[in-house]
Parts: C-alpha cells; sequence; structure tokens
C-alpha cells in the first residue's frame, strides 16, 4: 500500500471508499475579522498614552528596587527611594498629561495646530478677507478725503 492509499484508508482498516473522501468538515479559518468596535485614538492621545506607560513601568521597576536595596540594607536604598518618589511625581504628571490631551482633542473637534491643520488655513483665509477689507476702507476714506469730484486734477 503506497502513501496516497493510506491517506485514503479509514483507521479502522477497511478500506478507502471515494465517497468518504469527499465528506469531509467544510472549510473553517481559525478566526473571523470583525469591525473593531472602538476607533482608533488620535496620535498625540496615543503618543502621550505610550510616554505615560513607560514612565509608570520605569517607576515600578525603581520602586521593586528601592524595596529590595531597603530589604538588604544597601547603601543604595536611601537613593533609589528619593529617585521612586520623584519618578512617582512624573509617571503621575504623565497620565494627567494623557487625560488633558484627550480632553483637548475632543474639544478641538481632532484639529491639530500646524501649518497644514484645517484651522491654521481658515484662520489665513479670514485675516486675508479682513486684510482687503480694511484696504477697501482706506481707499473709499482717501476718495472721501479728496472730495471725491471726478476730473479734479489739483487739491483745493
Amino acid at each position: 500500500m503506497g502513501t496516497a492509499e493510506r491517506r485514503l484508508a479509514p483507521d479502522d482498516g477497511t478500506a478507502a471508499r471515494p465517497a468518504v473522501r469527499q465528506q469531509q468538515r467544510p472549510y473553517r479559518p481559525l478566526w473571523v475579522e470583525e469591525p473593531a468596535k472602538r476607533y482608533r485614538m488620535p496620535d498625540p492621545v496615543r503618543t502621550s498614552a505610550v510616554r505615560a506607560v513607560i514612565i509608570i513601568a520605569v517607576t515600578l521597576t525603581l520602586a521593586m528596587v528601592a524595596f529590595f536595596c531597603t530589604m538588604a540594607q544597601s547603601w543604595l536604598a536611601f537613593p533609589m527611594v528619593i529617585s521612586s518618589v520623584a519618578s512617582t511625581v512624573v509617571a503621575t504628571w504623565s497620565a494627567v498629561d494623557v487625560l488633558v490631551t484627550r480632553q483637548v482633542w475632543a474639544q478641538r473637534g481632532g484639529v491639530v495646530s500646524e501649518p497644514s491643520s484645517t484651522a491654521r488655513a481658515l484662520r489665513r483665509e479670514r485675516r486675508t478677507a479682513r486684510r482687503q477689507e480694511r484696504a477697501a476702507e482706506r481707499e473709499q476714506e482717501r476718495i472721501r478725503r479728496r472730495g471725491g469730484q471726478a476730473g479734479q486734477l489739483t487739491h483745493p
């Protein structure tokens, strides 16, 4: 019996039938992609969150080293405790930074203050329109000061 015949043969030792081979289970993928229930975080929020996680991880590591140095009564215990306290303050600050960045992003409606930003382009357009309005007003004022008489060649 060859390899191909062994593959087709059932385990109970009876002869293989072609119909048995065709009645396999239908193909089922390992996982099914589902759409995300939550949207992806905006870049500034994600950046501050990653920064906070890294700082908090370093803080926890410092706290563990400080604890073990204290238990071992090492001379390094006091500097490690001081650095752990300072690191805790920085970690708290970074966690608050995530919350503030998230809130600012939500209030701005997703507009970043960069040269390519939508908000800055709108501001630039409004500024140009204001300048044109002021220039037109100055021109009208100049015409009014002259008297607005057509054909007048000299000043009165």
